[in-house]
């Protein structure tokens, strides 16, 4: 049984996710605050956190950012849920590292299905082997760890999803919509910038990835073979 955290002020709400991923089998703790949930999560992990971005005190997105530069917490997969439906307003979210984004309103079920597409592939990347790697870079499938000329690097789940998906597929033109099916899941509907988001992270975290990861236009991105880089 998975252990999910949802942190939102509205009671309505929280009660109406609380009861629909109970359904699908979860279990699950609501709270209202982002005080007590970084408090409860540093005591006790849970596998996924569903996290309402508008919070009384301190809000989601500082939540967030405190959550992925906490090493014990930074792997933690987070499903960030906004009332605000800009685009730069998910962006923003997406690159401080949430690893899904729902808007409101939104339908409960969908919001069950991406969770459960979340734990799928945290799940996936903890057992698909033991290593990978990609010159100095290693990645670590059992401890779902990143290391770059041995020193670690902090990734967010889908960072890691996302780089463990280029290692598999070194060579191959791989178009946004590829990524999204294979990274996010069939049931993301957020569009394919979130591509390009994640990407311009990876290349932050791990220069060697800068020459890398090609970008072809109108297309995608292709990780190049070792033998291939200038």
């Amino acid at each position: 049984m998975s252990r999910v955290l949802v942190v939102e002020d509205d009671a309505d709400i929280a009660d109406l996710v609380r009861l629909y991923l109970q359904r699908a089998g979860h279990e699950v703790q609501c709270l209202h605050s982002g005080s007590e949930a970084l408090h409860l999560m540093l005591q006790s992990t849970p596998d996924v956190v569903v996290l309402d971005r508008m919070l009384p005190g301190v809000d989601g997105l500082e939540i967030l950012r405190l959550v992925r530069t906490t090493p014990e917490l930074k792997g933690i997969p987070i499903l960030m849920l906004t009332a605000r439906a800009a685009e730069a307003e998910r962006i923003q979210g997406l690159e401080v590292g949430a690893d899904d984004y729902v808007t409101k309103p939104f339908s409960a079920k969908e919001l069950v299905a991406r969770v459960a597409a979340l734990l799928r592939r945290t799940s996936a990347a903890a057992s698909g082997g033991p290593q990978q790697r990609y010159g100095p870079i290693l990645l670590d499938l059992d401890r779902h760890l990143v290391t770059n000329e041995g020193q670690e690097v902090r990734l967010t789940a889908k960072e890691f999803l996302l780089l463990q998906y280029f290692l598999e597929h070194r060579g191959r033109l791989l178009s946004r919509e590829v990524l999204l099916t294979n990274v996010w899941g069939y049931t993301y509907t957020g569009g394919t910038r979130t591509v390009d988001v994640h990407i311009r992270r990876l290349r932050e975290k791990l220069p060697l990835l800068g020459e890398a990861i090609e970008t072809v236009k109108q297309f995608g991105y292709r990780l190049r073979n070792l033998e291939e880089r200038p």
